[in-house]
């Protein structure tokens, strides 16, 4: 089963959902602010990834948080915590396939993985 992991008004979830479409591949869409995010999926994602891909520090949530907040993740725990917390900060979309997990969206990339 093939899981896209991200919010409905990103722009680069809607290309990834796009072109997941178009490509005729089934797959599933996890708003993680509607649905929620629990640990397991976000340990499942760091066991293909490493902690500072998924945490987006470009974005407007990582530069809301306050310097101690942001100084104290240092490490995957910490940013899972974080992660658990604010689901916004993660960079998106996260692309779970059966043999991976991604992050972002090319098309390119996506052609590349579904040609495996």
């Amino acid at each position: 089963m093939i899981t896209l992991y991200g919010i409905p008004n990103c722009d680069t979830v809607k290309k990834a959902r796009v072109w997941l479409a178009d490509q005729q591949q089934d797959f599933a869409f996890h708003d993680f602010r509607k649905q929620g995010l629990d640990a397991a999926t976000v340990q499942h994602w760091l066991q293909h990834l490493d902690w500072e891909v998924l945490v987006n520090k470009k974005g407007t949530t990582w530069r809301g948080l306050p310097d101690e907040r942001k100084a104290a993740v240092t490490d995957a725990a910490s940013a899972t915590a974080l992660m658990l917390e604010f689901p916004s900060v993660i960079k998106r979309p996260v692309l779970r396939t059966p043999a991976a997990c991604h992050v972002g969206f090319k098309p390119e990339q996506y052609a590349s993985i579904f040609s495996e």
